[in-house]
């Protein structure tokens, strides 16, 4: 069992989250740098999909009331634990975690899982619809699996900041803006907004003109959706995005670079590039 007696900023449980249901209108949810996740669990000997905990700007503390092996991966804390590699917690001992480097969210993982009650498939935090555990607040008791495989891998070190640069597909809807707007979207950074979170990144910058006017019908909406709204500001779609939308989609990011977007701070300048390849 872990106790939480500090979550930090937002801290939430998540896995791969609950596909399938949005026909339902059910997000997918999930850890919003899925990546760093699969990360953590598998330095633990864990399947990847088994769920960790989601730290947005580190700065918790975890009670571990029976001793565990733990690794972090993500945006890259300062603790003393050391991230990408697995390390053991004893028994009653309290794990600090402190504020990242640089990126917005971290991942712990435990062999064994969080072994909260599932629901719809997934043990994930859904900010949007209310599914799944409550995010984290001091007194949360979180129960560990039992442990299963081995642990194989002693180290993945992290990888340097870098600058955040998200590849496009064109479209869907690309020909409701101007004709220049996707080149107006990559031509020049966008700083990304204080209102951003797992639903998505909101972006500040160079106006995206539409060609069209009028509403569009509700359609499906994929993560990595680049939705521009009336004030032609785009808002890059994570996680917790609603599984339709009645704003026109200019873009889409690649879903190699969601990881990339999930990690962007407020204030952080991203650029977007429609080049094949780069």
């Amino acid at each position: 069992m872990i106790e939480v007696l500090a979550p930090g900023p937002y801290a939430t449980v998540q896995d791969l989250g609950r596909p399938g249901f949005a026909h339902l209108g059910v997000p997918r949810s999930g850890a919003a740098d899925a990546r760093s996740l699969r990360l953590a669990n598998r330095l633990v000997g864990n399947a990847e999909g088994l769920a960790g905990i989601e730290l947005t700007l580190g700065m918790a503390r975890l009670l571990f009331h029976d001793g565990a092996w733990v690794a972090l991966a993500g945006a890259p804390l300062d603790t003393a634990a050391g991230m990408g590699a697995p390390f053991w917690v004893p028994s009653g001992a309290e794990l600090r975690l402190g504020m990242p480097a640089w990126g917005l969210r971290t991942y712990l993982a435990v062999r064994g899982g969080i072994a909260v009650e599932p629901v719809l498939g997934s043990r994930s935090t859904d900010s949007l619809s209310g599914l799944g555990p409550e995010p984290l607040r001091a007194g949360t008791l979180l129960p560990v699996g039992p442990p299963e495989g081995e642990i194989s891998v002693d180290l993945a070190p992290p990888p340097e900041p870098g600058p955040a640069v998200l590849r496009v597909t064109p479209g869907p809807r690309d020909d409701w803006f101007a004709p220049d707007a996707l080149g107006v979207l990559c031509a020049r950074p966008y700083t990304v907004s204080q209102d951003s979170n797992r639903v998505g990144v909101r972006l500040s910058g160079a106006e995206l003109v539409r060609a069209k006017e009028g509403e569009l019908p509700s359609e499906g909406m994929v993560t990595g959706a680049i939705q521009v709204p009336p004030s032609g500001q785009p808002i890059v779609f994570l996680a917790d995005h609603p599984p339709t939308g009645g704003y026109p989609v200019i873009g889409v990011v690649r879903e190699a670079d969601l990881p990339v977007a999930a990690q962007l701070r407020p204030g952080d300048e991203v650029r977007f590039t429609a080049r094949p390849g780069r």
